[in-house]
């Protein structure tokens, strides 16, 4: 059986195609759908606005999609922080810092943060403090990206090395 979440992707999609953005995810709990939606470079408020007309107008037609009598229709950006649900939002964060909580512990932890090594069909390869540490789509709970503000030191020289070079740092 498709889930209410899956029902609504399968008609918005398309919509939010046509409007040249990408539809990131779609949550839906008793009281309101939200559609999540981005695009190369960011989103826009116009855009938004525009898609949301779209998307609401496709759902008044489709009622037995709802998920009640009443309910509030949120369209917005998935933010800087992204949940990660589907392998191709894992894939697109490979090499970025992520955030994994699991369903039973591993390793003694159902909370992990480290660096995205892969991602393919069957589940995902994170860093932890140096240590690769595979896990299937299965036993993720929950996933997001995380944002890291500042630069970076380069990862091939310690940050001591850098200013050893160049004195003024």
């Amino acid at each position: 059986m498709t889930s209410p979440a899956q029902s609504i992707r399968e008609l918005v999609e398309p919509l939010v195609i046509a409007a040249e953005l990408e539809l990131w995810d779609v949550e839906v709990n008793p009281r309101a759908v939200r559609v999540l939606v981005d695009r190369p470079g960011g989103i826009d408020l116009d855009s938004i606005t525009n898609v949301a007309r779209v998307v609401s107008a496709a759902l008044d037609g489709h009622e037995e999609l709802s998920p009640g009598a009443q309910y509030q229709l949120e369209v917005s950006s998935p933010g800087v922080e992204r949940a990660l649900r589907t392998p191709s939002h894992f894939r697109r964060y490979i090499g970025t810092e992520v955030v994994v909580k699991t369903a039973a512990p591993v390793e003694g932890s159902r909370r992990m943060q480290g660096v995205l090594l892969a991602a393919d069909n069957e589940g995902i390869t994170i860093d932890l403090a140096g240590s690769p540490t595979q896990l299937s789509y299965e036993q993720i709970q929950k996933a997001r990206s995380v944002l890291v503000w500042g630069p970076q030191p380069k990862p091939s020289q310690p940050l001591k090395a850098q200013r050893a070079k160049d004195p003024a740092r």
